[in-house]
């Protein structure tokens, strides 16, 4: 499943989806032809959510829109491009949750989970050079899925023993850390069930390349990033091609995977240039990855001594940017306000002919600006237009931050009850948005709005499927309302009428949900 053989370093994750897959009951029906899975859409759907949940929770976790935003700006077409090619059908775009999850982790490395949720390290955003390179993972990846892989395998678990079926899942698991753990495995007594194993996960990678590669190319990115993302798994991978034996392995040996998309791109096909402006913002975003990786100490230093290093003007353009955009976060991070603001203004002088990287570098200023305690320099970059309804989700998240530290003042509340409102409005159509439900509570708190603040408390914790979470905060709610006497105005009757039927709603999904791990036992 994994794109690489890298440990994931989410061993309990990970060793959770496994024991989901054995827990999960196989219905009783006749595969689709041509799918030979067994699990329905609806039962891998509510597998990944259950996995999900986990990793909400997990600390790795990293919500950092500014990433998030380039993340989905490559994931949305080849989306599209799979559902244009029939490769996602209209069913599986309905029911699959369709999300990207990053993770702090400096492995190179990217994960598919039931259910359509995509886990991307950020030392894979950070290795990068170009958008076609990512974009080559997130098709891989995304065709993991829509071929339901890991239904599938699912389904060939299903047909051995018990303790047959535990072991395949470990094996398979061990096989992408260590080929000697996967040997030893196969030695212990399973040989044959295991090594079956492996071969369908090898035989599973070959499909997604291939089917990744034709959705890649459908969506516009360049076919070649293919080619040169593999041969940066091969230099990174400690386990790719040191001898170990190819039929030990879940995944082909790189080496062939390299020279299969070689064969598709051509012999005569020749590298498209990336535009100076997509080397430049990507530049500046791969750096953002690296430090929010924590590399520790040492690789943080040597960033901030590149931008100040003689041989800085020698560099390529981006480069140079993507120095300065490192080195200012490292100083941030290290309370060097001073050193940050001189290289933040190195890079908008660097930037300032292109419009989309001069934008990244402004959301940096703005970042800084908060963290130096500075809201009203931060709102100043930020230059919000009253008359712009949307705002992209950094800069809307960034404009809530900085009201927020705002000093108390009669003056300030306009801006505090109009930024609320485009909150409201972003979580209205936008409802899977944890971290815009996490903003609208603090606000409506802020504006002296309890009621609206302990529900956007409540979906929060309903996002990130902890409904118990959920549920407590809406009784909170409930029992505020009737100590306090709310209702009575407008604005309060609303905000009770929807506490009382969302929790009406997480109660019946909470009770399917045991129902279901009843059935289980």
């Amino acid at each position: 499943m994994f794109l690489n053989m890298k440990p994931m370093g989410w061993p309990a994750v990970m060793l959770s989806a496994a024991l989901l897959l054995l827990a999960l009951p196989v219905p009783a029906q006749l595969p689709t032809l041509g799918d030979h899975s067994d699990m329905s859409l609806s039962a891998e759907r509510k597998l990944g959510d259950r996995i999900a949940r986990e990793i909400y929770h997990d600390p790795d976790y990293v919500n950092d829109p500014v990433l998030s935003e380039y993340l989905q700006g490559i994931w949305a077409p080849l989306l599209a491009a799979a559902q244009l090619r029939g490769e996602l059908t209209p069913e599986m775009a309905e029911r699959y949750a369709w999300v990207t999850l990053l993770i702090r982790d400096r492995s190179v490395n990217a994960f598919a989970l039931p259910g359509g949720y995509m886990g991307v390290h950020l030392g894979l955003m950070g290795l990068v050079a170009s958008r076609d390179e990512l974009a080559s993972v997130l098709a891989h990846e995304i065709s993991h899925v829509t071929q339901r892989h890991i239904s599938r395998l699912s389904t060939q678990q299903a047909r051995n023993m018990p303790w047959i079926i535990g072991a395949m899942v470990l094996g398979a698991l061990a096989a992408s850390k260590s080929p000697n753990a996967a040997g030893a495995l196969i030695t212990g007594g399973q040989a044959a069930a295991i090594q079956s194993q492996l071969n369908f996960s090898r035989d599973m990678e070959r499909e997604a390349d291939r089917i990744g590669f034709n959705v890649m190319t459908q969506a516009g990115y360049q076919p070649q990033g293919f080619v040169s993302m593999f041969e940066k798994l091969q230099q990174s991978s400690r386990l790719n091609d040191n001898g170990t034996y190819p039929y030990l392995r879940s995944h082909p040996l790189t080496t062939e995977r390299i020279a299969d998309m070689q064969s598709r791109v051509g012999a005569g096909a020749v590298q498209v240039i990336t535009s100076s402006s997509q080397a430049l913002g990507h530049a500046m975003l791969a750096a953002r990855a690296r430090v929010l990786a924590d590399p520790g100490v040492d690789a943080l230093q040597a960033w901030v001594d590149e931008a100040s290093s003689p041989q800085f003007r020698e560099l390529a353009p981006h480069r140079q940017v993507a120095a300065l955009y490192a080195a200012a976060m490292v100083a941030a991070k290290s309370r060097d306000f001073p050193k940050a603001q001189s290289k933040l203004q190195a890079l908008m002088l660097q930037v300032k002919a292109d419009a989309a990287a001069s934008r990244t570098a402004k959301l940096l200023g703005v970042e800084l600006a908060l963290q130096e305690g500075e809201p009203r320099r931060a709102l100043v970059l930020l230059s919000v237009d009253p008359a712009i309804d949307r705002l992209p989700r950094p800069e809307l998240m960034l404009l809530s931050q900085a009201v927020q530290r705002l000093p108390v003042s009669a003056s300030g509340q306009p801006l505090l009850v109009s930024t609320l409102q485009r909150i409201q409005t972003w979580v209205t159509q936008n409802p899977s948005d944890a971290e815009a439900w996490h903003e609208l509570a603090q606000l409506a708190s802020a504006s002296g709005q309890p009621l609206r603040a302990l529900r956007a408390q409540a979906e929060v914790q309903a996002v990130k499927y902890d409904y118990p979470g959920a549920l407590d905060r809406l009784k909170a709610a409930q029992e505020f309302a009737r100590q306090k006497g709310l209702g009575n105005q407008a604005g309060d009757y609303i905000d009770a009428s929807i506490i009382d039927t969302r929790l009406r709603q997480l109660e019946v999904q909470i009770k399917e949900a045991s129902r279901e791990q009843a059935l289980q036992r």
